[in-house]
């Protein structure tokens, strides 16, 4: 792979993995009530947007890993460059889509992003085989 092209890689799977650190700023944005001693469980008590925010978040936690395996394992079977940049930001794409319709409570798209994002993934480990 070219630098040019594994440099913007690299800068999609650490976006997707800033990711749950954005979702965490959601939930906590502008609530002056935030308990930064214990985290966890005011965020447990949260509803609405807040509730989803933080829901977002462990959803991109699980998402990442899957995502920066796919990624690896295209780079090391030496996979178009083009291929691998172009899905790992359509996934990036999806993530911030996702969570956007997550947050502001847009179930169906969510679902459809989600699936796009998913098989994003599994295109990776195919176009790796």
């Amino acid at each position: 792979m070219e630098r040019s092209g594994l440099d913007m890689v690299v800068l999609a799977v650490m976006l997707v993995g800033m990711l749950p650190v954005v979702c965490a700023g959601i939930a906590k944005w502008g609530d002056r009530g935030y308990d930064n001693r214990n985290p966890r469980d005011w965020l447990a008590q949260q509803t609405g947007f807040r509730a989803r925010a933080n829901a977002a978040q462990q959803n991109s936690f699980e998402a990442f890993a899957f995502f920066a395996v796919g990624v690896v394992m295209a780079l090391l079977a030496g996979v178009d460059d083009a291929k691998v940049v172009s899905a790992a930001w359509f996934f990036l794409g999806m993530r911030v889509a996702y969570i956007y319709a997550y947050v502001t409570d847009r179930a169906s798209l969510r679902t459809l992003v989600w699936v796009m994002g998913y098989a994003t993934v599994i295109y990776l480990f195919v176009a790796a085989l």
